[in-house]
C-alpha cells in the first residue's frame, strides 16, 4: 500500500473521529444544560423525568392544616416522613386523624376522604369500584398514586418446626380445609389461625381477595384487634399462625416469619434476607425484609401502598398531590426504605 493511500485513510479516520466526538460532546452539552447529567450522577437508577431528589425541590406545596388518615400499615412511614416534611415545609401542616367510629384502616380512611373529613388518605390496597362510584355521586373523582412496595409476611411460633407454606396451603388453613400442622409436614398439632377483622384494614381485604380468592374465613379463625396483640398471642401459642405487613413481622423477636411458595413447597421464598438471624440474637440483631424479592415479585404476596387523592380542583387535591410527590423524591424513597418498605423508584 502506498504512503499516499495510507495518508488518505488516516485523514478519513481522523475526520470521522472528530465528527463522532463533536456529536457526543453536543449530546452531553444538551443533557448537562437540561439537568439530566447531574440527576444521573446523584441517582443512576433515576428515569429521565426526575421527580426531585429532596423534599425542598418539590414545588406547589400548599399552606394550611390538612387532615389525613387511613392504613395502619403506613404507621412506620408516617413516623419517618412526617416530621421531616414539617421541617422542610412548615407551611404544610399535617394532622393524622382517627375515625370517630370503628378502627383505623384503608377502608375507613377512604370512607372519611369521601365524606370530606380528610384532605387525602393512605391505603394499603387499591381503590374499589364502589368507592369510585361514591366519589362521582359526591361530585368529584379520586385517584391512587403508588409510593412504596410491601409484602405480606406469615408468622408462626418460633418453636413450630415447618419449612414454609405454599399459597394453596395458606388458603386452605384460613378457609378451614387444613386444620392440623401434620397436613403440611409439621407436628401433630391443631392450627389456630389469627386475623384482624375484614372491616378493620386494607391488609385483611387484600388477603381475603388475593389469597383466599374471595372465600370466607373459617369458623376456627380467631379475630383479634391489633397486630401487636396477635403477635403476643402467637408467641405463646405453638399452633398459631398470623399474617401482616412484612415490616410488622420480619424484625420481631418473638415470632418466626415463614418462607412462601407459589405452587411448589420446594420453591419457597423467605420474606427476610438470608441467612436467617436466630431469634436468640434479637434484639441486638434483627432480620431484615427481603427487599430484592419484594421488588422483583419473586416473593408471592406483594402489594403497593397508595396515597389516595380527591380530585376536586381545590386545596385538598393540591395537598394530596404534594404529599405523594414528596414521598416519590429520592429523599422520600430513602425514608420509606428506612421504615422497612421497598422503594418504588
Amino acid at each position: 500500500m502506498s504512503q499516499k493511500h495510507q495518508a488518505n485513510e488516516t485523514a478519513v479516520l481522523v475526520l470521522a473521529l472528530t465528527i463522532t466526538l463533536g456529536l457526543v460532546g453536543g449530546v452531553f452539552w444538551w443533557l448537562a444544560n437540561n439537568g439530566m447529567v447531574s440527576n444521573f450522577i446523584k441517582n443512576p437508577s433515576s428515569q429521565a423525568v426526575s421527580k426531585g431528589d429532596t423534599f425542598a425541590q418539590v414545588s406547589n406545596v400548599p399552606s394550611g392544616l390538612f387532615s389525613y388518615g387511613g392504613s395502619t400499615t403506613w404507621a412506620p412511614i408516617r413516623r419517618e416522613v412526617d416530621s421531616l416534611i414539617q421541617t422542610t415545609a412548615p407551611q404544610f401542616r399535617l394532622r393524622y386523624t382517627d375515625p370517630t367510629t370503628g378502627a383505623p384502616g384503608s377502608k375507613t380512611g377512604i370512607k372519611m376522604l369521601l365524606s370530606n373529613q380528610l384532605a387525602f388518605s393512605q391505603s394499603s390496597r387499591p381503590i374499589k369500584d364502589e368507592e369510585y362510584q361514591q366519589a362521582q355521586q359526591r361530585g368529584f373523582s379520586v385517584k391512587e398514586i403508588p409510593v412504596a412496595i410491601d409484602g405480606i409476611a406469615i408468622a408462626v411460633n418460633p418453636n413450630l418446626n415447618i419449612p414454609g407454606l405454599t399459597l394453596a396451603q395458606l388458603k386452605d388453613i384460613y378457609t378451614g380445609k387444613i386444620t392440623n400442622w401434620r397436613q403440611v409436614g409439621g407436628p401433630e398439632l391443631a392450627i389456630l389461625p389469627y386475623s384482624r377483622r375484614l372491616s378493620e384494614g386494607g391488609t385483611i381485604e387484600f388477603f381475603e381477595e388475593n389469597v383466599l380468592g374471595g372465600e370466607k374465613f373459617a369458623e376456627n379463625v380467631q379475630f383479634i384487634s391489633t397486630t401487636t396483640q396477635a403477635l403476643q398471642e402467637l408467641a405463646k401459642n405453638r399452633g398459631g399462625i398470623y399474617y401482616a405487613s412484612a415490616p410488622e413481622v420480619v424484625g420481631q423477636c418473638g415470632v418466626k416469619p415463614l418462607p412462601l411458595g407459589r405452587r411448589k413447597s420446594n420453591q419457597l421464598i423467605p420474606p427476610y434476607q438470608q441467612p436467617f438471624v436466630a431469634l436468640e440474637q434479637c434484639p441486638q440483631q434483627r432480620n431484615q425484609i427481603n427487599a430484592a424479592a419484594f421488588q422483583s415479585g419473586e416473593y408471592p404476596i406483594t402489594r403497593r401502598l397508595f396515597v389516595i387523592i380527591k380530585q376536586n380542583g381545590q386545596n385538598d387535591q393540591q395537598a394530596g398531590e404534594a404529599y405523594a410527590k414528596l414521598l416519590q423524591t429520592n429523599q422520600g424513597q430513602e425514608l420509606i426504605t428506612k421504615a422497612g418498605f421497598v422503594r418504588i423508584r
